[in-house]
Formats: C-alpha cells, structure tokens, sequence
C-alpha cells in the first residue's frame, strides 16, 4: 500500500481582498500541514475571488494576483497545495489556472478547457478555454514555469487538474488524464449554489474517481463572495468510486479543512486492470517534480450526510442555510450594523425577519458567540452580548407602519413575531402622511381620488409612504435595508416600485410565494435542523396572503388580485424558465392540474401573466440585489434576461385566444370557476 493523506478546503472569499483572502489560504494551509496533510486542494480562483467580474481585464488585478502567489508559496513547506488564479500569457489571453506548489516551488499551471457561460456565470466574456493537448510557459519573476493541459509527476505519484465546469461536460478532461495514468484528479470549483445541487456534485466526483480508477478531491467556495452568488462551501474525495470524506456545508467559519487517507495502489490497480490505459501518451505535457511523500496511517472513510440532510425537508433547510449565510456575509463584508425592515405582519417581511433570526443562531452553532461577535467587531457594543437574542435585538430592527387600512390581524403578527425572536419592534401609523400626500394631488387635479376611480394610485402611495422612514431608520443606524418583494411579485410586476422593491438586498426575490408560505409554516412547526423553531410565526401562518392597501371591507388578498400561486408558478416555469410559447403553456397547464381549475381560469391565467410579464420588466431590473436559488431565477443581471420594450406577446396571445376558443368545448370544466 502506498498511503497518502489529502485534503480539500474550502474558503471564505471576498474579490480583490488580497489581504484577507491571502490570509485565509495561508490559514488553511498551516491547518492542513498541522493534520500531516501531505495533499491540499483549494477553490477555484481563491487568490482573486470568483466574482471580480470586469475586473479581470485589469493588469493591476493579474500583477496583485501573481504577487499573492508568491507570498503564499513559503508557507508551502512539507506539503503540496493546489491553489488558482487568473493568469495572462504572451498572447495578451487571460486564462482561469489552478497552481500545484509542492515544498515551496511552484511545479506548473494548468488552464481551465470548459468555461461555464449560462445563467449566473459569464466566463467567456473574461477567459480564453485552453485547448487539450497544449503546452505553454509563463514567466512570474526570475522564473519560467510551464502552463497548459499538464499532469504533475510528483514522485511518481502523478496529480491532474479538472476544473469546475471541465467536469461537468460529458467529454471531460478526467479521460485524457485516465489515458496518461493519473493517480489523482483534483477539482478547484466555485460552483454557485442552487437546491440539491450537491447531489450533481457527489455524484460525478464518485463517477470521476470510478470511471477513471483515481482518487479524486473536489472543493468549493464558500458563503456569499460577491453579493448575489451563495457558494455552499461542498467538498468531497472518493477513490476508486467510494465516497471518503465531505464537508459541512454553509459553515460560517473563514476556512474549513476535510481530510481523508488514500491508497494510491489500489487505484492504480483500478487502472492495471483496465484495457483502454495508454499511460505514455502526450509526454511533453508531464511534469515531474521531486517530494518526500510522507507515508500515512490508514484511517476508516466516515464520509456521511450531515444529520439535516438525511431528513425529507432538504430544499427547506437549504433555503434558510443559504440564505441565512448570504445575509451574515453580506453585512460583514458590507460594514453594516445590522438589518431595517418593515415588518407588515405578511408572509414575505415575516420570513426575512425568521431568516435574520436563524442566521445569527446558525452563526452562534457554527462558529459560537465569540466567533460571531468577532466577524462583527466592527459594530459598536456587540461585544457587550452574551446571547443570540440579545444580539438579534441589535442587529435587527423592525416597524410596523399602519394605515386605516391595516387590520389587528397583521399587527398582531407583526409584533408577536418580533417579541419572540427579540427584534427590535416599532410601531408608526402613516395614515396622516398618505393623507398629505393625497391631498397634494388633489389639490392640483381639482377632484376627489376615489377607490372607484384612482385605485392602483390609492394603493401605491400606501405602499410608498413606509419607503422613506424605513430608510431614514436604515441610515441612522447605518444598517441594510430589507426589501419584502418575492420572485411571484417580480415576474408579473405585484410590487410597488420605492414601497416593497425598497432596499439594499432583496434576499427573497428569487423564490416563490407559494413555496416561502409552506416554508414558514415549517420554520414554526418544525424548525432548521428540528430544533431552530421560529414560533412566533404562528399567527402569520394563520392569515391569508393580503398587502392590506384596500379599504378592509374590500377583502383584498394576493390570489384574487393575481391567481392562485400554483397556476402562477407553472406559467413562469413553463413560459419563462423552458421558454414555451403562451399556447404551449396552456397545453401544458391542462395536463397538470388536470380539471382542478375551469379551462376557463387557466386560459385567463396564462393571458394574464404573459401580458404582465412582458410590461414589467423595468421593474425585475431595479430590484436590489437579490440571492442565486435555483434556475427559475428572474434577477436578470444574472440568470434571465429580457427586453424593456417588446411586443407584448401580442401575435403569441392572439394564438393562444385562437387555440382557447377552438378548443372552449373540448376540455375538462374543473372544479373552480373563474
């Protein structure tokens, strides 16, 4: 047996803090060589950031880059590390390379072959794809170091490179390294976030080290990097198709090391045994090097799910554990003193004020008060706590702001809820301001405004009033102001542009009502990994969905104003995530829901949202930043793009009528009428 012990590590990074990130990746690596970890793999471009975004075409950024490099490289006594960074060669083409180190020498580059150029990634607008095959060199210093589609003959142990995207395609480079006798296959990733994307990951890491008789290290970035992006921070080794070690995920510490003991023989007999081997293919892109493996002890593989991941409520536990580390790090890195926001007593404020409430009890879990009071230093008296609930109460301010519109309902709800998780609470009527404002106009038009006549009006400057006092309190506490909006309300424009869109992040604009409904009810009944319970949900749980602009009598509530949720839901899955056409969705629609709504509802339905869509876009591109979930993201700075101005859908809808009216008689009448 030849028995090595390897590690992934994930780390905690900010674009172009070389300081910090610099110092994370030295961290990780003196925790490494304090566990005799004799091989270290680290994220993709660690040194830089993922998310520099059009700064990658700054000189200055590939010299700060190169200069980091070099500072890492002495702390690289004993071990070999893998760490990346953009690199630009001779031909004036910047590449995205991971650096083997091994003793402190830098051994060699090896570029990125697939770059990943859909949704929130844009990868071909800074890089250039290595071609298979090549070699180059680089010159960083005194020195000339080889660059390219390399393998690292490391003391006969030999080391290739898949990087992020390179493993996701189908003809991936795992097949050429196979072919040239890899050992090892090591996988620098900054693979964005999304439900059960960890899943995808595990299994082509364990297809990866079966197909290719390897021992294969793949490692993520982690916590929210650059503002929208969550990175969870995964990190998994198998050898030879087995699973031996993971990482916990959505940590809130700078740097997490996992480690695991391979025996390098008994992949290569994986190897032996396999036909289709030719290992002196392509010679010139091997690079041998000298290191004193040191001979390691064998230790049991204990890789396992965490205990919230083994449950049947992983997308719940992933949406407050991602969102709840997106929200920590976007304050810390951000220098802000906590959160502002208005808490109605709905559904969407109610669950932003439950996340911030898990993300400091998550925080106090991963890392213990000390640990966050000292990612919070920088906030004036945080030192002084010595509970979670005591800290939420600085860091979280909400208030209530009623009109005669309001009903005790929400404001109950509002208040019951902050009391339970020690917000900060403040109640305020703005009615007399939305009277003023009302007045003013009045005055000028020389009529009444009437809910007959000017209701959309009447409604929006409710919703507008609370704007400026909730900003005013965000900036005389120097805080982040949280906008209510959900992803349902952006895609057929049910927000009041400067009222619910106000605000320096929108955390939950890129997930749906009718999902953050049931999640509530989970967080009250059930809680983050069944013990985090966010009781005071109760009473919101009990209300039905209104943004109480109304008069009261009016009965106003979300649904009837829109549709019922889950026909809205399928519409923007169908229509704007598969990009079906408005009869397609119909069609569509009569199979899944299958006589639950008249033919009827669902033909309004469809109409409905296409028209709305297609004029509210404006609105999608002024949304504050809001958190990467899934792929039916609408945020279209980073996943779905769509013209301001356009046709409407207009001949699209015409086809959908004709296709409706000639087929009125033929499907089921369902259950509900319109």
């Amino acid at each position: 047996m030849k028995l090595l012990k390897i590690a992934a590590g994930v780390v905690n990074q900010i674009p172009m803090a070389w300081e910090h990130n610099r110092r994370n990746i030295i961290n990780a690596i003196e925790e490494a060589k304090s566990q005799d970890v004799s091989l270290l793999c680290l994220p993709e471009l660690c040194i830089t950031g993922y998310g520099c975004e059009d700064m990658f075409f700054s000189h200055e950024l590939i010299e700060q880059a190169q200069q980091s490099l070099l500072d890492i490289v002495p702390h690289t006594g004993d071990i070999v590390v893998a760490v990346s960074l953009p690199l630009r060669l001779a031909n004036n083409r910047t590449y995205d390379t991971a650096c083997l180190i091994a003793n402190k020498r830098i051994l060699g580059f090896v570029c990125k072959q697939y770059l990943a150029n859909n949704g929130i990634h844009y990868e071909t607008r800074w890089f250039q794809p290595w071609q298979p095959g090549l070699r180059d060199e680089i010159q960083i210093g005194e020195f000339t170091y080889p660059v390219g589609d390399l393998l690292f003959d490391v003391s006969g142990v030999k080391i290739g490179f898949e990087i992020c995207e390179d493993a996701w395609i189908a003809n991936r480079p795992g097949r050429s390294l196979h072919d040239r006798g890899a050992d090892i296959i090591l996988n620098p990733s900054a693979s964005h976030f999304s439900f059960f994307k960890s899943q995808v990951r595990e299994r082509f890491v364990l297809d990866g080290s079966r197909a290719f008789g390897v021992s294969y290290i793949y490692c993520n970035l982690l916590g929210n990097e650059s503002g929208r992006a969550i990175f969870d921070g995964d990190a998994f080794m198998a050898s030879n198709g087995q699973l031996v070690a993971s990482s916990p995920r959505f940590s809130y510490a700078d740097h997490l090391i996992v480690t695991a003991v391979i025996d390098v023989d008994d992949t290569r007999l994986s190897q032996v045994q396999s036909k289709a081997n030719p290992a002196g293919l392509f010679p010139n892109l091997r690079v041998q090097a000298p290191f004193n493996w040191p001979e390691a002890t064998f230790v049991q593989p204990t890789a396992e799910l965490e205990y919230w991941e083994r449950g049947n409520h992983l997308k719940e536990e992933e949406f407050a554990r991602a969102v709840a580390l997106s929200l920590f790090d976007y304050l810390r890195k951000s220098h802000s003193y906590g959160f502002v926001l208005s808490l109605s007593g709905g559904a969407d404020s109610s669950a932003l004020a439950a996340l911030v409430f898990l993300m400091i009890k998550l925080a106090e879990e991963s890392i213990g008060i000390g640990g966050l009071k000292q990612k919070l230093s920088y906030i004036r008296g945080i030192q002084e706590f010595t509970t979670a609930e005591e800290i939420c109460n600085a860091l979280l301010t909400t208030m209530y702001q009623g009109t005669e519109n309001s009903s005790t309902d929400t404001y109950e709800s509002a208040e019951s809820l902050a009391k339970s998780i020690n917000a900060t609470f403040y109640n305020i009527n703005i009615n007399g301001l939305v009277e003023t404002y009302t007045k003013l106009i009045e005055e000028q038009l020389g009529r009444k405004l009437s809910w007959d006549t000017d209701d959309l009006a009447l409604q929006n400057i409710q919703a507008r009033v609370r704007a400026p006092s909730a900003w005013l309190l965000t900036n005389v506490k120097n805080a982040l102001l949280l906008a209510t909006s959900n992803r349902s309300e952006a895609a057929v424009g049910y927000a009041t542009m400067d009222g619910d869109t106000a605000g320096s992040i929108s955390p939950i604009a890129g997930i749906d009502k009718q999902y953050l409904r049931q999640w509530l009810r989970w967080a009250e009944t059930e809680g983050v990994g069944g013990h985090l319970k966010v009781t005071g949900l109760a009473k919101v749980n009990s209300l039905q969905p209104t943004a109480e602009l109304r008069p009261l009598e009016r009965n106003q509530t979300d649904e009837e104003d829109l549709m019922p949720y889950d026909v809205l839901n399928a519409i923007e899955k169908f229509g704007i995530r598969d990009k079906q056409s408005p009869k397609e969705v119909l069609q569509r629609l009569d199979v899944v829901f299958n006589g639950q709504y008249s033919r009827e509802k669902l033909y309004l339905s469809v109409d409905r949202f296409f028209r709305l869509w297609s004029r509210n876009q404006w609105k999608r591109e002024r949304y504050a930043p809001s958190f990467h979930l899934d792929d039916e993201n609408l945020d279209p700075k980073t996943w779905c793009r769509f013209p301001i101005l356009n046709s409407g859908f207009e001949k699209e809808l015409r086809e959908l009528k004709e296709y409706y009216e000639g087929n009125a008689g033929k499907g089921r009448k369902g259950k509900i009428g319109f």
